[in-house]
């Protein structure tokens, strides 16, 4: 099990973004989730199966995409001691 099975499309930000990069051509773009989100049909799909239905949208590619959460740029670790 990891992040893919057990996370839904619904379960992420409406304003996170989805990075996906063909792993044929290297090609990478960016997946709205809002966007995806308006689509009835996908409110309920797990990252593993929208990563299998997603393509390459390269000209003439069509390859197989690898999924990757974009955080943004910000970074939370943890802070804590022994109390």
């Amino acid at each position: 099990m990891n992040w893919k099975t057990e996370l839904q499309l619904r379960d992420l930000d409406a304003g996170q973004r989805i990075e996906a990069t063909c792993k044929a051509c290297g090609h990478t773009y960016y997946l709205d989730v809002r966007m995806l989100l308006i689509q009835p049909e996908l409110q309920f799909i797990y990252m593993d199966e929208l990563e299998r239905m997603s393509v390459c949208r390269a000209r003439h590619c069509e390859g197989q995409v690898r999924l990757a959460l974009v955080h943004d740029g910000e970074t939370e670790g943890f802070v804590g001691g022994m109390a």
